[in-house]
């Protein structure tokens, strides 16, 4: 069964989200692997701009996207990108495929980590974290969700999102790690990398003393579970 990527939000977890897919699936030859397609689509318009700014609706792109993989013969969509999530209802009734959702993907790691019920920090663009899609989700498992305050946002999050974005993801590493060091001071038993260029960021620097969910590994464990397999027990690059 082929597994099709949109992504592209940005390139660079896009291309990560296959490499991780890749090293966390089982196997002992090539033909062992999982069939996917990377639809790798950076012109997607800003997701957070939309949402908070009036930007450019990104759906159009994504949709396409979408058709792109169906005429693939992709038989799951998965999506490296949290904000995207914004638009998940409508892209998922635009298709018969099943669309894995990353926020499931990451409260199923946190099962995995045996932090049911735990409180969690929650990591992303300020779109992901305005449009709730972690604190409702996560609440209705029991999750109690701390965020960065506006602050912290504004001088490490977003700053540190931005890095990786133009590939300068070495000098992402101090503002990020810090962010999620502060929502462990404030009570979260572990962090959720919430924007899929926060683990690239993290994970150019020393290991974090505390446990993280990584939502490109997350996801790429759900795909690897779609597709009938067992994901192998690898640490995450972000741990």
């Amino acid at each position: 069964m082929m597994l099709g990527i949109l992504g592209g939000m940005g390139p660079l977890a896009g291309a990560q989200f296959l490499l991780r897919l890749t090293l966390l699936t089982p196997a002992e030859r090539d033909q062992d692997h999982i069939p996917a397609v990377l639809w790798s689509d950076p012109t997607v318009p800003d997701r957070t701009e939309a949402r908070l700014r009036g930007g450019e609706d990104p759906l159009p792109a994504l949709l396409h996207g979408l058709r792109g993989l169906e005429a693939a013969g992709c038989r799951a969509i998965a999506i490296p990108c949290n904000t995207a999530h914004g638009w998940f209802d409508q892209m998922q009734a635009a298709t018969s495929l099943p669309i894995l959702h990353i926020v499931d993907s990451a409260a199923e790691d946190l099962r995995r980590q045996s932090l049911e019920g735990a409180t969690v920090g929650v990591m992303g663009t300020a779109a992901t974290l305005a449009m709730g899609l972690y604190q409702e989700r996560f609440g209705a498992l029991g999750h109690a969700v701390i965020t960065p305050e506006a602050g912290e946002m504004a001088e490490l999050v977003t700053p540190g999102i931005a890095l990786v974005k133009s590939n300068r993801v070495a000098e992402a590493y101090a503002p990020l790690a810090e962010a999620a060091a502060r929502l462990i001071r404030r009570g979260a038993a572990a962090v959720v990398l919430g924007c899929t260029e926060i683990p690239l960021g993290i994970a150019a620097g020393p290991t974090l003393p505390f446990p993280v969910v990584d939502t490109i590994d997350a996801l790429a464990r759900a795909s690897i579970r779609w597709s009938g397999r067992s994901p192998a027990e690898l640490s995450s690059p972000a741990r």
